[in-house]
């Protein structure tokens, strides 16, 4: 193990995946673009999305999926509106 081998595992002794999964809870909305299959599996209640658009989901900080939209910026906007500051992953 070299040296920034060891400086990130000290790092990740730090915090549990628990502890992280609420890192900017209630605070930070991820915003990620998504394909039609995995939109279906993240909202149930969309059923047979259509092929080859792409959607936008609003992440809680958790992954805890929110909010569904077809625009990036329907998506932003929809964090915004919620109090919750948007974040973008790729």
């Amino acid at each position: 193990m070299n040296k920034y081998e060891e400086d990130d595992h000290l790092a990740r002794a730090f915090m549990s995946r628990s502890e992280l999964a609420q890192l900017g809870d209630g605070e930070v909305a991820y915003i990620k673009q998504l394909d039609p299959e995995v939109a279906e599996r993240l909202f149930p209640a969309l059923q047979k999305a259509p092929k080859g658009i792409e959607f936008y989901a609003v992440l809680g900080a958790d992954g805890t999926p929110i909010a569904l939209a077809e625009s990036r910026n329907a998506a932003i906007a929809n964090a915004i509106e919620n109090d919750l500051v948007p974040v973008s992953v790729h």
